[in-house]
């Protein structure tokens, strides 16, 4: 969950990897720091705390360099401190190395190469694989043959980018099972980073590395290679969304920005892919692998975090409309226990970042047994997207505060569109694949409607910004939004807050509800409103302070609820698309207000990329 960026070019590199490292910052922002070659050896500034203490740093003593890494970080092993921040030398200087991953061999290696007369001075796994490179660089050979025999003897994840005063106005790059990629820039520019957001204010033009690939960079261009030494190919893509997504656009937060987004971001998922006339879905990735739908028994879903979320409700529509078989499987567990996974089978991997490292060991698991995969990811070019048969994107263009908003819903709308298409190949009428698609058509303007809300979401958290807990409650679609919310206020106000299934409430939960508990509670109008209604009298039985969302005027609530927060009527299982975004806003607000970073949580990065 790092950041890397690296340049190497004709060009001033400190501004260039600064301003990469500020595009990558919500991958991490425990310590940042560069390595420059300037000429005169290798030139470390690193800094605890976020960006611009480094920046600030540099500004002191800049340095002229045309060639440097830098890394901005999430820890793992050992404290975010200035001697645990990245980047980590050899002892004598000459190397310098930036790591996004985990070695699972470090203590070992660390033995051995102390017994060597090695040197550490951090509590890191990175700075084992810098002496390592050290001690198997043979006399007269180029860096990245050093790299790849260092590689070679590692276990675990990495992504990483070396330089070294040996082998100058170079970067060694490689990765293997955390993202990387190549920016191929003009008048002799190569840029590397961890995501095209490091690289997009230079370059459209970008190389995907593959698992097990390294590649060296030069100002006469790039050139990539298996581990084990031959040379492979790897094609050059182009990002197409625009550096103003990665803006601000005037908003105060990435988080709300990317909620005020959720009408075009809707839009652009469903955007050529209803067919109106036939009510039916056009999803071109899973017809061009011509898969045959009709042999699937039974669908996995694995993901993690909000996407578990998303998948929760991709189960009941998927059984409900397309009366497939759904099992949804948290992707850190799936791999750990021997799941059965029958002939039949299709495993669908959700992931905002196609990048994340339970989720994608998860989806190696299937396809090792044999499995038919799909993906919904966001991320074009992406590790899942890559790896998998076929799948959807998202097309929601980047997402960077680190709690998902825009990532979710689409994820609900993707859902929408598998489900439908699955279900018109097998028993769902043209009819009811019209309502459907009806319902799905209007969407992006019954956001809209919710999103004029917000006023109204704000001043209702001046009510509860200083509460201590918080339990939401929902019952079938509406549960996974409950979780979902919950989640949400977790992450960026740092209070503490559970999503139960309404009925399960009286199983335990109901004794901590008295007065000083908020309790948010899904009430759309669906076919089990009459169960809800009553477990919202159980709550105000007991003093709890309600807060209710609802999408009529729910006059059986009048008088029994505290607040309620009115969005407009769809179909049930499109109307957790509605009553999350509520959700979203009440929790930006309240984290606003306790002075809480809602765009950069303690603790937490964008893309899980290490166990």
């Amino acid at each position: 969950m790092c950041g890397i960026v690296g340049y190497v070019g004709p060009r001033e590199a400190t501004p260039i990897l600064i301003t990469g490292l500020k595009r990558l910052e919500y991958r991490g922002y425990d310590s940042a720091g560069v390595a420059l070659l300037n000429g005169a050896g290798v030139k470390v500034v690193k800094k605890p705390g976020k960006i611009r203490v480094l920046e600030e740093a540099i500004g002191a003593t800049p340095h002229h360099a045309t060639c440097g890494i830098a890394h901005t970080r999430w820890a793992t092993h050992g404290a975010p401190n200035e001697s645990n921040a990245h980047p980590h030398t050899s002892n004598d200087g000459e190397i310098a190395i930036v790591h996004n991953g985990i070695i699972e061999n470090a203590d070992v290696l660390r033995t051995q190469l102390s017994a060597e007369g090695y040197v550490f001075k951090s509590e890191t796994d990175t700075e084992v694989v810098v002496h390592l490179i050290d001690f198997l660089w043979q006399d007269g050979e180029p860096m990245e043959r050093a790299v790849a025999a260092a590689l070679r003897q590692v276990d675990g994840a990495y992504g990483i980018a070396v330089v070294s005063t040996r082998d100058p106005n170079k970067i060694v790059v490689a990765r293997h099972g955390s993202p990387l990629l190549i920016g191929v820039g003009k008048d002799g520019e190569m840029l590397a980073g961890s995501d095209a957001a490091a690289v997009i204010e230079a370059t459209r033009d970008v190389v995907y590395l593959d698992d097990g690939d390294y590649a060296v960079l030069t100002p006469d261009g790039y050139r990539t290679y298996h581990l084990e030494g031959h040379e492979v190919d790897r094609s050059v893509h182009e990002v197409t969304w625009d550096l103003d997504s990665i803006e601000k656009g005037g908003f105060e937060h990435f988080m709300l920005k990317e909620i005020f987004e959720q009408p075009s971001s809707i839009a652009d998922v469903m955007r050529g892919r209803l067919l109106p006339d036939e009510g039916n879905a056009r999803l071109g990735g899973i017809l061009e692998h011509q898969f045959d739908l009709g042999r699937v028994q039974r669908v996995v879903i694995t993901a993690c975090g909000t996407s578990w979320h998303a998948g929760l409700v991709g189960e009941y529509m998927i059984e409900e409309l397309a009366k497939i078989p759904v099992k949804v499987e948290y992707a850190s567990e799936f791999r750990y226990r021997n799941p059965v996974l029958e002939d039949g089978t299709l495993t669908l991997a959700i992931s905002q970042s196609g990048e994340t490292a339970d989720t994608l060991a998860a989806l190696k698991e299937s396809e090792q047994r044999g499995l038919t995969t799909m993906g919904i990811v966001n991320a074009v070019g992406s590790t899942i997207a890559r790896e998998t048969d076929f799948g959807i994107y998202l097309h929601a263009g980047p997402e960077i505060g680190v709690a998902s908003t825009k990532a979710f819903t689409s994820q609900l709308v993707a859902l929408s569109l598998f489900t439908l298409f699955m279900a018109r190949g097998r028993n769902m009428s043209a009819a009811q694949g019209l309502e459907l698609v009806q319902h799905l058509e209007v969407l992006p303007e019954q956001i809209q409607e919710v999103l004029k809300l917000n006023d109204e979401i704000e001043d209702l958290a001046r009510s509860y910004k200083d509460a201590q807990n918080f339990l939401y409650l929902g019952r079938g679609y509406q549960f996974p939004v409950a979780l979902e919310g919950a989640l949400k206020l977790k992450e960026v106000s740092y209070i503490h807050a559970e999503g139960y299934p309404a009925a399960e409430m009286k199983h335990g939960p109901i004794a901590l509800i008295d007065e000083d508990m908020p309790v948010v509670v899904l009430a759309p109008r669906d076919p089990i409103y009459a169960k809800v209604v009553s477990n919202i009298e159980e709550v105000k039985a007991r003093a709890g302070r309600i807060i209710a969302i609802v999408s009529d005027d729910a006059p059986e609530l009048q008088g029994k609820v505290d607040h309620m927060i009115k969005v407009p009527h769809t179909l049930p299982h499109l109307l957790p698309v509605l009553t999350t975004i509520p959700l979203q806003l009440l929790a930006y607000h309240i984290a606003v207000m306790r002075g809480a970073d809602v765009d950069q949580p303690r603790n937490l990065a964008k893309s899980v990329t290490v166990e």
